[in-house]
């Protein structure tokens, strides 16, 4: 299973929310590159990275961030938060990102994402299936859906998505285990290589996201409350 620390950014700073709440947002570093050659430093190969700005403007807006990420280090980085339009997706190519998450814009205007996913590759567009209660969330999860997240996945699934990052919103940032048994479901009702995100607080939630089959899995806040250590990720693909 491979690790992907993640960096979510406000006002162009490192920062991590708790269930999504912009009111909670705690400043980690306000030098993102700084933290990005640091996951370098360690090992790590990917990165994930977050506009949360983006997602709530409806726009990519911390594009200048990925490039300056992806011009000074060699992480292979999937970018999302924002991306609305062919505008905003040929930005985040254009600024260095390997591969594009596309969250809202799947739910509000699949034609658009299916036509990306064509044109592209199922290696380069990312589904994003956030949601809280099973329902799937938009607009940096500010709105709800009626969309059960299993059927949007598994539906994505058959017309050609390869990979979904899943956050059950619930566990973000709360540093008290991953939804083991969604993304069970999810991973008995469909082939997607599934990236885990939101709730690892230790080793153990890592070892179980492996054991039921995630290709990968996001950490953010265990890293940075320091909940994880580097030298306990070894053993994993980073």
């Amino acid at each position: 299973m491979r690790i992907i620390p993640a960096i979510d950014l406000i006002d162009g700073k490192c920062v991590r929310l708790s269930q999504g709440d912009y009111t909670t947002q705690k400043i980690y570093n306000e030098n993102p590159l700084e933290v990005a050659k640091q996951f370098e430093d360690y090992g790590f190969r990917y990165l994930h990275l977050v506009d949360l700005d983006g997602a709530k403007a409806q726009r990519i807006i911390n594009y200048k961030i990925l490039e300056q990420l992806c011009s000074n280090t060699s992480l292979s980085i999937d970018f999302g938060g924002g991306i609305q339009s062919q505008n905003d997706l040929d930005i985040a190519l254009n600024s260095g990102a390997d591969q594009i998450t596309g969250g809202s814009i799947a739910i509000q205007q699949p034609e658009i994402f299916i036509d990306w996913l064509q044109k592209y590759g199922p290696e380069k567009i990312i589904l994003g299936a956030d949601c809280k209660n099973r329902k799937i969330a938009t607009q940096g999860w500010s709105k709800s859906s009626d969309t059960d997240v299993v059927q949007l996945i598994e539906a994505y699934t058959k017309k050609g998505v390869s990979y979904a990052i899943c956050t059950d919103i619930s566990k973000d940032g709360m540093l008290q285990g991953p939804s083991l048994d969604l993304y069970t479901e999810i991973l008995n009702r469909s082939s997607i290589k599934l990236i885990a995100s939101g709730g690892v607080s230790h080793l153990q939630d890592l070892l179980s996201l492996q054991a039921i089959g995630c290709e990968a899995s996001i950490i953010g806040k265990a890293i940075y409350e320091g909940k994880i250590q580097f030298k306990e990720l070894q053993n994993f693909n980073l």
